[in-house]
């Protein structure tokens, strides 16, 4: 699978189902910028960070020309990131698991359910059955991609990376096409799309700069 680096054009989201919203993409969205908030439904901080503060940008500049899409994503937990979880989270609040937990501890929900509603189009990714052709290629590209300074360490820590994202590798029976193309790290993360349709930025976790890196795109 091909995958997308800063500046290169943004090919479209490999998407199972829209399940709020109407279907769009990078190419519709073209002339406005445009930010994908990847989450998974088994993820606290996602509900506790990620989306209220994409909320907030959603609401303060949607009228100045930013999009905002929501990217349900699955790479764990696929018992619980489902599309069914999904839709019954866009369409009633309500959260499952780790979330469920997180939040009701800190008395941020009602009835099980969210305090706030998510309010821009959500999507869940593409999940495909994953089949290993070679294990070792499948091994080599997961650390070519996400582990820069591999070759620099020691031969006794190759080897032990090598077995742990062996074993990594061979506990995911699903593969997550938009996750895995624009090599995300973990969820909560960040997909940020100028108005040209490039790639200008990709985060994974804490992003205190993403509301600048918004006005910024949205002034050029």
């Amino acid at each position: 699978m091909a995958t997308v680096k800063i500046g290169q054009k943004v090919p479209p989201l490999s998407v199972s189902a829209w399940v709020q919203g109407q279907p769009t993409n990078f190419e519709a969205l073209l002339g406005r910028v445009v930010l994908v908030a990847v989450f998974q439904v088994n993820c606290p901080g996602c509900f506790l960070y990620c989306l209220p503060q994409v909320l907030a940008l959603n609401q303060r500049y949607a009228d100045s020309g930013l999009a905002v899409l929501g990217l349900a994503t699955a790479f764990e937990d696929f018992d619980k990131n489902n599309l069914e979880n999904l839709k019954r989270l866009v369409e009633t609040g309500e959260v499952v698991g780790e979330t469920w937990k997180a939040l009701n501890k800190r008395r941020l929900l009602c009835d099980g359910k969210l305090l706030y509603r998510i309010d821009f189009p959500v999507a869940m990714d593409r999940l495909t059955k994953r089949e290993f052709g070679s294990i070792e290629n499948e091994i080599d590209a997961f650390i070519s991609q996400r582990l820069n300074d591999f070759e620099q360490q020691a031969e006794p820590r190759q080897q032990q990376v090598r077995r742990q994202v062996q074993q990594y590798l061979q506990a995911q029976e699903y593969q997550a096409e938009t996750f895995e193309r624009f090599q995300l790290q973990g969820t909560p993360s960040y997909i940020l799309v100028d108005k040209a349709g490039l790639l200008a930025a990709c985060r994974f976790g804490n992003y205190p700069e993403l509301e600048a890196d918004v006005v910024r795109l949205l002034q050029q």
